[in-house]
């Protein structure tokens, strides 16, 4: 990779780094305005008239929607013949580094056990990186997910006792929800893994977030869990923002992995109202397709 290849790679992740954290993805945003007009709560559609002002100001401003833009996120699918393989991680530590200060973007990343901030989000194997190799391509997939503080507060895993089942999962979500829930400026979007023990099951439950509000599982019995778990916890009422109106979630998504017939793990993640998260593929010619923010392509510069 020559410096100018070099050059335009940063670039590409740099600016959609900043993107993730001044637009909301379409289909949040879409769903937030569905569910700010299907509110009957009047001093709930007075939160909800925030959060869409805020939005806005966010992109006619260009800075970020909301001051806590996270520990950054990224997993990167990365095809088996894109050209620039070895360079993937270097070029994502420069470009977070560059974003922090552009965008700009707050200052997270402390040392472990510590308060040391290293003032530009890398360093002590930040920012994280998850790896996934696809064969028989040449592009690269790079998501990226926005961890804030109070969005990550109700973030739990573990392995439920045998025969617990279904019941479990759901006693776990709406527990975990009820007791953290407000902490994570909901309406919430929710991401739910299961697996064999406490590890794979937290890492769905991230992959699940992931996926665009309106989609379901593969599998037709999560698929139906999915709606259920969305129903009861909007019958919380805990949205926006806690202060209490008609709805608790955007969305539960679930993913799913086989496990021992003995256990089944349960995990969640959690997103705020600002779920900042987004997707891009990047061929390797380093032409770009930003999937996850259609709508905002006019702003969005390479």
């Amino acid at each position: 990779m020559d410096n100018k290849e070099r050059q335009k790679f940063v670039d590409i992740v740099s600016d959609f780094t900043a993107t993730v954290g001044i637009y909301l993805p379409d289909d949040v945003e879409a769903r937030l305005i569905e569910v700010s007009k299907d509110e009957y709560f009047e001093s709930a559609k007075t939160m909800y008239d925030c959060i869409l002002r805020n939005i806005s100001l966010a992109k006619k401003l260009k800075r970020p929607l909301c001051q806590d833009t996270g520990v950054l996120q990224y997993f990167v699918d990365v095809g088996t013949e894109f050209p620039y393989m070895d360079d993937i991680e270097d070029i994502i530590k420069e470009a977070a580094a560059k974003a922090t200060l552009e965008t700009p973007l707050r200052p997270n990343v402390v040392k472990p056990l510590g308060e040391h901030n290293t003032g530009n989000n890398v360093g002590y194997d930040a920012p994280y990186i998850e790896y996934e190799l696809v064969p028989h391509s040449s592009d690269l997939r790079l998501r990226l997910y926005m961890a804030g503080g109070g969005c990550s507060l109700p973030g739990r895993s573990k392995v439920l006792m045998p025969l617990e089942g279904v019941d479990g999962v759901k006693k776990f979500v709406y527990q975990t929800v009820v007791d953290w829930g407000v902490n994570a400026c909901p309406p919430l979007c929710i991401g739910i893994g299961l697996g064999t023990c406490a590890a794979t099951s937290a890492m769905l439950s991230k992959k699940a977030l992931l996926r665009p509000i309106g989609t379901h599982n593969k599998y037709p019995e999560i698929a139906q869990l999915e709606d259920e778990i969305r129903e009861g916890l909007d019958h919380l009422g805990i949205a926006p923002l806690g202060f209490g109106g008609s709805r608790s979630v955007l969305s539960v998504n679930i993913e799913a992995a086989g496990h021992h017939p003995a256990t089944l793990g349960v995990g969640i993640t959690t997103g705020c109202w600002a779920t900042r998260r987004g997707d891009i593929i990047i061929h390797k010619d380093l032409t770009t397709e930003l999937v996850s923010h259609k709508k905002s392509l006019e702003d969005f510069t390479i």
